[in-house]
């Protein structure tokens, strides 16, 4: 989903830094080969997640929605020298094709993979975080949100993608629609909790920065 006209969101894309080679095929092959590759964070968002954590430079990354590994390699471009990535996704059938690239990355010993429920997998890292990125089932975020803000170092960043959910979140809701129901709750909850700070960008389909105190 994008809320800026063609014209501008081009032009945007044209005059920011292009995704490395390696996301380019590992993209390529996303979608020739895998279910729903919209799912993928794509060159623009990607290339913004990497700015963010260069700047941050975190020591521990927890990224909660693997998919095929695109996010985890771009967020692994800020790690620090001895830092590590810990990246969790529910779907074993992926893990063939995200360890294909993590190889080649260069990164591979700097990422740990988890497959299964995050609910039940984030309590058993005994881990600090610097850097978080949610984007996995919506109806699980304010879970999420609540299982890590206690894991965040202070001036860490959690990044949550898919915020505007299509627009969704700004017309009528349907009853039905759990994901978008939490989605207006979490997108509440990060504005008023005092524990934390939220910038909310409309980048694609919606990325709220938000700063732990």
């Amino acid at each position: 989903m994008h809320f800026l006209p063609e014209n501008i969101d081009t032009y945007v894309v044209d005059h920011s830094q292009q995704e490395p080679t390696i996301l380019q095929e590992l993209s390529r092959e996303t979608w020739q080969k895998v279910l729903n590759p919209r799912m993928l964070s794509g060159a623009f968002q990607g290339r913004v997640l990497s700015m963010i954590s260069k700047l941050i430079q975190p020591k521990n990354i927890l990224e909660i929605g693997t998919y095929t590994g695109y996010s985890a390699l771009c967020l692994t471009e800020g790690l620090a020298s001895e830092g590590k990535i810990f990246t969790l996704d529910k779907n074993e059938e992926l893990e063939t094709l995200q360890n294909k690239y993590f190889e080649k990355s260069g990164f591979r010993n700097q990422i740990a993979q988890f497959v299964g429920n995050a609910i039940e997998i984030i309590p058993t890292i005994d881990e600090k975080f610097d850097l978080v990125f949610i984007d996995a089932d919506k109806s699980n975020y304010i879970n999420y949100f609540h299982l890590i803000i206690d894991k965040m170092n202070s001036g860490g960043i959690i990044l949550s993608d898919n915020v505007l959910w299509s627009g969704k979140v700004v017309e009528k809701l349907d009853p039905k629609d759990k994901d978008t129901k939490v989605l207006l709750e979490y997108n509440k909850l990060l504005n008023t909790d005092d524990r934390v700070e939220t910038v909310l960008l409309p980048i694609r389909d919606g990325l709220t920065i938000t700063r732990v105190k």
